[in-house]
């Protein structure tokens, strides 16, 4: 974790000698999934050109799509993401249509306990699963810019999941969704 923390501060230090009217960088918070399921995502995008940018985000409880933490099921899961944005039409203030092809990688474990009958006593007996995968993708959204500095953006992810024994456990697709606020700088 403390390596991620390092990587996502080099990534906000990177500056460019762009204009100053013109941002280079975009901080977000996607305030949905943390307040839906108390997942803390945060990214940041840097822009490579007025219509592309290279986006990293860190998923701080992440779980598979929006499968809950019911009765005695318990993630203990993290994800860092890596996306291409593609801004495909826009107004004059930057607002427009996103497309982001993107890749993930999950870490951690899935715990919960299921019954399991030994010579007719049930026997509750705790399951882990490794949640540890590549997660390929595309997401889609809108993203409103304000005087440049300020961003509002709904967007949809939908990734395939290359892990067997998450597989066997969840579905190999997987949805995500999310309202991001940030800031330009």
């Amino acid at each position: 974790m403390k390596k991620i923390c390092i990587a996502i501060l080099l990534c906000l230090g990177v500056t460019t000698t762009k204009a100053q009217d013109t941002p280079t960088g975009e901080i977000k918070l996607n305030v949905f999934n943390t307040i839906v399921l108390g997942s803390v995502e945060v990214g940041y995008e840097h822009f490579i050109d007025a219509d592309q940018s290279i986006g990293v985000e860190v998923f701080i409880n992440d779980r598979f799509s929006y499968t809950g933490e019911v009765g005695s099921r318990k993630f203990n899961t993290n994800s860092v993401a890596l996306s291409y944005n593609f801004y495909l039409s826009s107004d004059n203030n930057g607002s427009g249509w996103e497309l982001s092809p993107l890749l993930k990688y999950r870490f951690g474990d899935h715990k919960e306990i299921k019954d399991y009958t030994i010579n007719g006593t049930t026997v509750p007996t705790e399951v882990t699963t490794d949640m540890d995968s590549f997660i390929i993708g595309l997401g889609v959204g809108y993203k409103w810019v304000f005087k440049n500095k300020f961003t509002i953006s709904p967007y949809a992810n939908i990734g395939r999941n290359f892990s067997k024994e998450v597989d066997d456990r969840f579905a190999a697709v997987e949805f995500n969704a999310g309202f991001s606020v940030g800031y330009r700088f």
